[in-house]
């Protein structure tokens, strides 16, 4: 059995399969964001989720064949990484296991672990490829100062924007009076109030507003849906870069996935990214996730673990999907 975890800055999912790609068990908890939630609410959340689904499954951490444990910023901070890697083995009891950043468990699931790039755009961004056995990384230094496309990246933009309107220094559109609404304010500026105090400011909670200027561009406000064509143009360039740096000879086609909130059903991405992505120098291909980003993790368990599924594992494993 492989048990694969997709940590996130909003939710954290496990899932727990065989070698045949039968999903033993899955199960959501909350955030496994270290810098939001501490490094102590991050193990107990992970002990939480192990212990569900090995209730879940009637099994125990021994039974388990490997692990992969993709979490938020790993890989981001030297003074903490044998922090990191030490939590699964508090849980496990065994070093069957092997960490890395939540990216590797987009990558994995989309792609079910063949080459091509895997862009996130949830809370946070970035992308991440595998080429011909090499790895790269683009995007995802955080949302002061990059996250360029996610939703965070979007709110803040969508907050600047109604902050433009409120003071005349652009048009106002319908994100305006969504804002206004949606937030209950009594005045413009208890926005303020709203996001530093009540929210504090809060990564996800921040991001979480991101769906404010999706609805406004649906009502025709050109100036939110200038946001959102951004942000495709933003995770374009996070391809190209991890294509360069994986360095794939021009003319050579490759596979592109996606996964998080943005691309999701209601996600407003999908289609500006996909146009996006035609005018980069490419060749690419967009495809569908193969996956959920978990059940890539478990995936990836199986692959580093010297025994990756065969074909008619992954097969049934996505008829789980």
């Amino acid at each position: 059995m492989f048990l694969g975890v997709d940590g996130g800055g909003t939710k954290t999912a496990f899932a727990l399969i065989d070698s045949q790609g039968n999903a033993l068990a899955r199960h959501t908890d909350s955030s496994a964001y270290y810098l939001e939630v501490g490094m102590d609410g991050a193990a107990a959340m992970l002990a939480r989720g192990c212990n569900a689904v090995f209730t879940a499954a009637g099994v125990t951490a021994d039974d388990l064949a490997f692990a992969f444990f993709g979490l938020p910023a790993y890989g981001e901070d030297r003074a903490v990484q044998q922090q990191l890697d030490a939590l699964p083995r508090a849980i496990l009891g065994h070093e069957r296991y092997l960490c890395g950043n939540d990216m590797v468990c987009s990558w994995a699931g989309s792609l079910a672990c063949n080459d091509g790039i895997s862009v996130i755009a949830g809370t946070g961004s970035m992308a991440y490829g595998e080429f011909a056995g090499r790895r790269a990384r683009a995007g995802g230094w955080g949302e002061l100062f990059s996250d360029e496309g996610s939703a965070h990246w979007i709110a803040r933009a969508g907050l600047a924007l109604f902050s433009r309107m409120s003071d005349g220094r652009a048009p106002r559109g319908p994100l305006y009076q969504l804002v206004r609404e949606r937030l209950s304010l009594a005045e413009d500026l208890d926005l303020c109030q709203v996001i530093y105090g009540d929210l504090q400011a809060e990564r996800s909670r921040v991001a979480a507003l991101s769906r404010l200027v999706s609805e406004a561009a649906a009502l025709g406000d050109l100036q939110a849906s200038a946001i959102i064509t951004a942000a495709a143009t933003e995770l374009a360039a996070l391809v190209d870069a991890v294509r360069g740096a994986l360095g794939v000879a021009d003319g050579v086609e490759v596979n592109v996935s996606y996964t998080g909130g943005l691309f999701g059903a209601e996600g407003p991405l999908h289609a500006p990214f996909a146009q996006a992505l035609v005018t980069r120098a490419g060749p690419y291909r967009l495809t569908q996730p193969s996956l959920a980003p978990v059940l890539g993790a478990a995936l990836y368990a199986a692959r580093a673990s010297g025994a990756p599924l065969g074909e008619s594992a992954l097969e049934r494993l996505a008829g789980a999907h």
